[in-house]
């Protein structure tokens, strides 16, 4: 379920430039899913072939690899799926990297309380 779009930045997991995104958080998706050719021009390789389930139910075969990820100026090196163009979701996986929650009504990601 897409909620709202926030500005992310990706780039190459071993350093380098960022490119800036607008992607939608997208709470219903386990991973974060950017077009392949996009994170192909970033040299980001894909490691493996993996299905994966979409909203309608319909299992489809994706490659996918490791980017940097940028959020609020935090980075860390987060799971993306080489997805169709004009995909861009940030999902669950890369929000718990990121130890963000959601505030809906607020629109915005927040921090999440930490816990061990």
């Amino acid at each position: 379920m897409g909620i709202f779009d926030v500005t992310i930045g990706i780039g190459h997991p071993e350093g380098g430039d960022l490119a800036e995104a607008s992607a939608m958080v997208d709470t219903g998706s386990i991973h974060t899913m950017l077009p392949a050719g996009f994170l192909e021009g970033l040299r980001i390789r894909r490691d493996r072939l993996g299905i994966f389930e979409i909203a309608d139910g319909t299992e489809v075969e994706y490659g996918y690899g490791t980017a940097r990820i940028s959020i609020g100026g935090d980075e860390w090196a987060c799971p993306v799926i080489f997805g169709p163009e004009g995909q861009y979701l940030v999902g669950a996986t890369t929000l718990e990297i990121f130890g963000l929650a959601v505030d809906p009504r607020g629109q915005q990601l927040i921090p999440r309380p930490r816990r061990i």
